[in-house]
This record gives structure tokens, sequence and C-alpha cells, in this order.
């Protein structure tokens, strides 16, 4: 999957959104109206700001920046290109030798970390919070303070072969749990998969294929700040997903490569839940016309449709030499026309709101339920040691999916070695 390490879970090294201690007010989720940093001066930005990205990000954003610099004769933006494999060594180090850059972009996985370590700027009140999706503003958030913006989202939807979801009987998308799991065993029975929808068993990162069931029925993942696994509406949620193994719909023998471009275009699983990377993907393998033969819809609901939201924020680090700058340069990035622009270089998706009711994005039908899924999708809790804790969920639901052990047995593991772990505020 082309953002699988790159922009959803910020590597292999960090899989999942770890935001923690440092900053101000309200609770440990972030809620309410977050602190901002002090003002940034008026006018044209001036002198040199040195910005570290990484993997295609890295390599496309100093052609953007050079209309930055257009913008601002006296500025000079100077791109580092970071593999994403060494990336948080290297920030680390720099965090720790005080040699970070002006500006990076900063997995969502890592905000808090940073921020506990005291490295990162308070984001400025002359940016509008209000202008990204919810979700994606809450990943920069840590213990009530904004460090930086979210810079490109993503998120998970359904992909589905509309061709043979007609030989199944289904005319539309299934919009609750019901009609998902029908129209997945159709696929088998009537339209003649081999799976009716691929889920992933279990593994690294699969927290990203539950939670938006979980979170779709109306699961909290804290309680009293503090974890909270075994909560009945995760049971519920995890039930549900462990059925498509123990029924035989989705395979939990499923190769740990995965093959879901070719599986999706012969039809062999014609369902899976994925992020927008997919759409080229499966067209590319499927050939001319293949277009046609599919198409994308939200999260089934049990409460309310609601999925993972990914991506990578922007930040600004503390011991910045031109904070004025780095910062107009930041916000410049979170324009919606610049943004607009970014996704025809990237295919990053804007993380702006606006920015969606660009004819590029809004004329795409597939493309725009990515945009309303982004309006309810959610980030995991704002606390330090979500990677570890996240590394036993993913192990207990492997065991759920792959042998059929205890849902309920398994997220009381989880909750126990959560709470052993604890949050690291």
């Amino acid at each position: 999957m082309k953002r699988s390490i790159a922009i959803t879970v910020a590597g292999l090294t960090a899989t999942a959104l770890t935001l923690s201690a440092c900053g101000r007010s309200t609770d440990s989720t972030g809620a309410g109206s977050p602190e901002t940093g002090s003002a940034v001066s008026t006018g044209a930005a001036k002198g040199t700001i040195t910005v570290w990205a990484m993997g295609a990000e890295g390599d496309k954003l100093p052609d953007l920046a050079k209309e930055f610099e257009a913008a601002n004769p006296g500025v000079k933006v100077n791109v580092t290109a970071i593999p994403w494999d060494s990336a948080h060594d290297k920030f680390t180090t720099a965090i720790t030798a005080n040699k970070t850059p002006d500006v990076a972009m900063v997995g969502t996985t890592w905000m808090g970390e940073f921020a506990g370590l005291d490295a990162l700027d308070p984001t400025p009140p002359s940016i509008d919070k209000s202008a990204f999706f919810p979700g994606a503003q809450k990943t920069t958030e840590v213990n009530g303070t904004s460090f930086g913006i979210p810079w490109y989202v993503e998120t998970r939807v359904v992909y589905y072969r509309t061709d043979l979801a007609k030989k199944a009987g289904f005319d539309a998308a299934p919009t609750d749990w019901d009609g998902l799991k029908a129209m997945a065993k159709a696929m088998q029975t009537k339209a003649g998969a081999k799976w009716g929808i691929g889920l992933q068993a279990g593994g690294t990162g699969s927290w990203q294929s539950i939670m938006p069931f979980a979170w779709s029925n109306g699961a909290e993942l804290t309680k009293d700040k503090g974890y909270s696994f075994d909560s009945p509406e995760m049971l519920e949620a995890v039930k549900y997903y462990q059925s498509f193994f123990t029924d035989g719909i989705s395979n939990k023998a499923a190769p740990a490569t995965p093959t879901t471009e070719p599986d999706f275009a012969s039809g062999k699983v014609p369902m899976f839940i994925s992020g927008p990377w997919e759409m080229s993907a499966v067209e590319k393998v499927g050939g001319a016309g293949f277009k046609d033969k599919y198409n994308v819809a939200k999260i089934p609901a049990k409460k309310q449709s609601s999925s993972f939201v990914g991506g990578s924020n922007l930040a600004v680090f503390k011991n910045t030499q031109n904070r004025d700058a780095s910062w107009k340069f930041v916000k410049w990035l979170s324009d919606p026309k610049v943004q607009v622009k970014w996704y025809g270089m990237s295919t990053d998706l804007p993380s702006v709101q606006s920015a969606w009711e660009d004819p590029t994005l809004s004329g795409d039908k597939k493309l725009a339920v990515f945009g309303e899924q982004l309006k309810t999708a959610q980030a995991p809790p704002s606390f330090a040691t979500w990677e570890q804790v996240i590394t036993s969920f993913d192990t207990e639901m492997e065991k759920v999916t792959k042998t059929g052990a205890d849902p309920a047995a398994a997220l009381k593991t989880v909750q126990q070695q959560a709470q052993s772990i604890g949050t690291g505020q």
C-alpha cells in the first residue's frame, strides 16, 4: 500500500498516533479549545529556514517551496529529504543535540513524544485551527496545546466491486454492519468470490483496521484520563470483526505481503478497506475501464460512521532561529489554494476542509467519499505510551482473528498491559 508506512503510521518504527505530555488546560485527549503560542509578525518572510520532510513529500516539497520564495523574495527555504525508516532516530538525535531544523514534517505518531521533550513550538493564534478536519487537528494537540498543523490527511473507506455487487444482489454499498456482512457473504455465494472481504488478520497496524468499527460503535479509547480497551462498545466491535474470520468470509491466512490489487481486480477478494492511494493502484492493475467496475463507501455504521484519520503534520521546533519565517511558511502551506496545488503534485489529500470545495477534488465522486469520511474520522488518544500499548493490542487481535481467541479475554489482557504501562503523563 502506497502510504501504509509513509502517511498513516509514520513508519514501522512508530505504528500509532502518540500524543503526549506538555501544554496546559483541558484533558488528555485535547478536548476543548487548544492553547496557542505567541504571535508571529506581519509582512513578508525573510531569512533562511531549514525544513525536513520524509518520503515522496521530501522529494517534491522543494518545487512547491520555490513559489513561497517567489512570494517572499527575502526568504530562502532549504528542504532536506529524510528517509522514513531513519527519520524517527534522526529527529530524536537532533532534539537531544539541539540541532533540529526550523520546520519539519512530523508523523502524527511522534507529536506527543516531541512535545513531551519540549522540542516543539506552540501554534500561533494567526493559524485558524477550525479550518482543518477536526480529527486531524486533534493529532496536533497535546494536553490541550496545539503544536503545528495537519499538513495532509487520509482516511479509510470500503472499496467494493460494483459489478460483482450486482451479481450478489446489491445495487448500493451497505451502510450498517449487518449489511456489510451480508454483502460480503453474498459476494462468495452469488458472485463467485473466494473471500467476501479482505480484512487484516492481526499483526502490526491491525488496530487501524479494527478501530473504525469500534469508533463506529461509539467506543472511546480513554476513560478517567487513562486507557479504555475493555468497554462494551469495543468488545462488540472486536466480536463483529472476528466473525468475518470465523465464518470464513475473510482469510485468516492472508499473505504477509498483501495482494490487494490483483485480488480485487480478479474478483478473488472484491471488497477491502483502505486509503485513497489504492484508487490509482487498483486502476493500474485492473487496466482500461476498471475505474467503472468499483466504487468506495464510508465505513458502515453501528451508531455513526467513523474511520481512522492519518496523515502527517508540520511543526516548528522551539530552538528555531527564524520563528516568524518558519510559521509563515507553515501557514502558507495550509492555504486552501496551496493545498489543492500540493494535491496535484503529490496526491496528498488536503487537511483544510474548504480546499475540498475545489472542483479538482469535489468533481471526483470517489474522492468526495473520503472527504465525507474525514468529517467524522478519529485519531487515538494523546498518550505518550500509545506505541507500546498498541503493540499489545495488535498481538492480541492476531490471536482473535487467526486462532479464534476470546475477544473479551484478549481485550482484558490489553487493558491490563495498558494500565501497567501507563499513559506517560
